[in-house]
Formats: C-alpha cells, sequence, structure tokens
C-alpha cells in the first residue's frame, strides 16, 4: 500500500501533501478495527507528522489535503470553516434528472436514523448546500459534478439521495444494487462462478479542490485522475448506454 500512495501524491511541499486517496483507504483509524490501514498510519513514517484538515470516506477516492505543520493545518481549518476551500466531486447516479444543473439546499442531520445516515431534517437539521450539474447522461446513469457549499457528513449522498438519484452502488442510501456489465451491455451472460462488478462501491470520486496555499498565499487547484474502477465504468457506460434524446 505504501508504494501505491507514493504513486498517488498530487502535490507535496513542507506545507502540504496532496494525495489521490484510493478507494478502501481510511483517512483516520477505525475504532472498531485497529489493524485497518489508513492515510496518517502509512505516511507519517516516511514523511514526518501529518495533520488532517478534512476526510473522505472509506469508499470515496480522489483529492484529499494533508497538512504537514501546525501552522498550516490552523490555516487551512480556517479556510474549511469559512467555507473558502472549492470542493467537486463527480458523483455516478442512478437515473436520469429532469434538470440540467439544481442547487440543493435541504438541512440535514447527520447519525440521524438507526442506520446512522445523514438524513433531511428540515426542524433539527444544520444548513446544507450542494451544487449539482449534469456532466454526462447514459440513460440509466448520469454522471454528475457536484460542489459542496457546505462540509456535511455524507452530504453528496444524502443529497442526491433526497432527490431519487442515489450514488451508483450506495447501497446504504438507496442504490439497488452495484454496477453490473449485465446491465449494460444486450447478451452479455455471467460465467458460472457468478458476475464481478464493474464499480463495487459508491460512484463518488472527489475530483478537484482548491485552496490558498498556507505559507505562499497563491491560489491551487488539484485534480484527481479518476481510479481504474471509476474510468473503466464511464467508458463501459459511454460504450453501451445511449442517452435519452428528449433531455
Amino acid at each position: 500500500m505504501m508504494i501505491a500512495l507514493h504513486k498517488q501524491i498530487l502535490w507535496q511541499d513542507e506545507s502540504l501533501l496532496v494525495l489521490n486517496k484510493p478507494a478502501g483507504l481510511l483517512t483516520l483509524p477505525d475504532g472498531y478495527d485497529l489493524s485497518a490501514p489508513h492515510v496518517r498510519k502509512l505516511l507519517e513514517p516516511e514523511f514526518g507528522r501529518i495533520w488532517i484538515v478534512h476526510r473522505l470516506d472509506r469508499e470515496t477516492s480522489g483529492v484529499l489535503i494533508l497538512a504537514r505543520s501546525a501552522h498550516a493545518h490552523r490555516h487551512l481549518n480556517t479556510q474549511f470553516d469559512q467555507h473558502r476551500v472549492d470542493k467537486r466531486y463527480h458523483a455516478l447516479v442512478v437515473g436520469d434528472p429532469d434538470w440540467q444543473q439544481r442547487e440543493i439546499e435541504l438541512a440535514l442531520r447527520v447519525n440521524g436514523d438507526r442506520r446512522h445516515r445523514t438524513v433531511v431534517d428540515l426542524q433539527r437539521g444544520k444548513p446544507s448546500h450542494t451544487r449539482v450539474r449534469v456532466l454526462e447522461r447514459f440513460g440509466r446513469y448520469t454522471l454528475l459534478e457536484a460542489q459542496l457549499l457546505t462540509g456535511r457528513t455524507h452530504q453528496v449522498r444524502a443529497h442526491l439521495a433526497a432527490l431519487g438519484h442515489p450514488l451508483a452502488g450506495d447501497l446504504l442510501y438507496g442504490a439497488p444494487g452495484y454496477l453490473l456489465l449485465s446491465e449494460l451491455k444486450p447478451g452479455f451472460c455471467p460465467g458460472v462462478k457468478g458476475e464481478c462488478a464493474i464499480l463495487k462501491r459508491t460512484g463518488l470520486h472527489a475530483f478537484s479542490l482548491a485552496l490558498q496555499h498556507p505559507h505562499s498565499g497563491e491560489r491551487l487547484e488539484f485534480h484527481a485522475p479518476y481510479p481504474p474502477d471509476m474510468a473503466g465504468a464511464v467508458r463501459q457506460l459511454r460504450r453501451y448506454c445511449q442517452p435519452n434524446p428528449n433531455r
């Protein structure tokens, strides 16, 4: 895993370490499985102490900003708290929205039900704002850009599920299952051992993040290319699925 993480470093200097986090890797230790690998455990032997500035879900890939000094940590935390960081995700969702772009302003309450999901709660939830726009349509699936204007836990997942378009593969928030080639390719028949999913996780990738460098003050923007599973899923959708011409 250490070698793989070296290949995923997008930027490094005395203040910052920017990682294209692989899906399946924790940002911080898991309270239920202390042996599970996480970002700090894998990177600190090589880079020294690292401060976590924000988190990505275990199954989410993409841009993760890490601080390499207490000063950088404080500076970056202030930017996140004041909503001066531009965070954009690419989300593969179930269905074909009847809009091209939309502002989602639904109050969210974290850990709001028995399944520990983030839920829409207009009375007790915190103000939450996600701006979404369609990037590409595939008929039964759609690729969206989601810009977070607030930073609630599972915000993208909860907001899109509330609109009836859960993330592909997001079983917790209502997706019917993982993305399978047999759904897309006419006549495809899995072998006797069954079918492996094209994308066996939630279809969410932190594509870009822009912020001010904590030392130089320069505005920086980082982009993370899709990992192989996300890239492969989009490639297969482009090949086999046609958008609705009436959209």
